[in-house]
């Protein structure tokens, strides 16, 4: 069993097929196949469930990868170790769930690339159970959430409190206790949304039905907020970039209490000077919040 094999075999899974991994890793597909062949032989089970549409992978090589990701970080983490005052290089994969993305990272993303160019930033965003699970198996190096997720493979630390605003239409009248929203429609992200979860408590405490429509996106949302449809709660970071599009009101709520977020790693990496400098930056940008 070889590292490149176990590359392959990684790029394979996650390409779902050998075509798709040859382009990726510059070599032809035949010996990709020859190898992953040689790895199912060696560890006597079928990696792979060949379709006429591409490859999927096998129950035995779901479990197979869990250890692959772990072998190849473990590497990546042995070749870090030996220079461990070198300026961070190499990639760093960093995800985020999409309201931090849009209202707070821009800014911090583009100062990272500025200062470390070496680093080859790969950034993704998702829901917040998406991301542990992709810290957990190795597939990220960090990921920035608004949950206490209570993984047991999860490290995380505290970075910023994000305050909440409810943003409606001025058409909508002004806003200034939850019975204003009594009738009017709701558009947030689906179940699991740490903010979403905050204006159902804070409604039902307050005695006022909820009628939500579910939308994973705040673009979507915000349009059909700025449209007059009805209205939304959304972390202040996205307000704030977005208020200057026009016909969005804001509204803040001392029973609304700020979220706070996560930056999570997994806590069998140790070092990682790109991760390390990347959390350092993020700690600064956000010391203030």
């Amino acid at each position: 069993m070889e590292l490149s094999q176990l590359t392959m075999f990684k790029v394979v899974a996650e390409q779902g097929s050998i075509t798709g991994a040859a382009a990726l890793l510059h070599c032809v597909p035949s010996n990709i196949t020859n190898r992953i062949k040689q790895l199912e032989n060696e560890l006597a089970a079928c990696l792979f469930i060949r379709t006429g549409r591409g490859l999927v992978i096998s129950p035995a090589g779901a479990l197979f990868l869990d250890y692959t990701n772990k072998i190849l970080a473990l590497c990546q983490e042995a070749r870090r170790a030996l220079e461990p005052e070198s300026a961070p290089a190499g990639t760093l994969k960093i995800g985020a769930i999409e309201s931090s993305a849009t209202g707070r990272l821009p800014t911090l993303l583009a100062k990272y690339n500025q200062q470390y160019p070496s680093v080859h930033l790969q950034f993704s965003s998702g829901t917040w159970s998406q991301l542990v699970s992709e810290v957990a198996n190795h597939r990220l190096d960090g990921a920035i959430i608004a949950v206490n997720c209570g993984h047991p493979d999860i490290e995380q630390l505290e970075i910023y409190q994000e305050p909440l605003v409810l943003i409606a239409s001025p058409t909508l009248g002004p806003i200034t206790t939850p019975q204003d929203l009594n009738g009017k429609q709701l558009f947030m992200w689906p179940e699991g949304c740490p903010y979403r979860q905050s204006l159902e408590r804070w409604l039902a405490g307050n005695g006022v039905p909820t009628t939500i429509t579910s939308i994973a996106n705040y673009g979507t949302i915000l349009g059909c907020v700025s449209a007059g449809a009805g209205v939304s709660l959304v972390p202040a970071g996205l307000f704030e970039q977005f208020k200057g599009i026009g016909n969005i009101s804001g509204y803040t709520f001392e029973q609304l209490p700020p979220v706070q977020n996560y930056f999570i790693c997994n806590k069998q990496v140790g070092v990682h000077r790109a991760k390390d400098t990347f959390v350092a930056l993020l700690m600064d940008q956000f010391k203030d919040l």
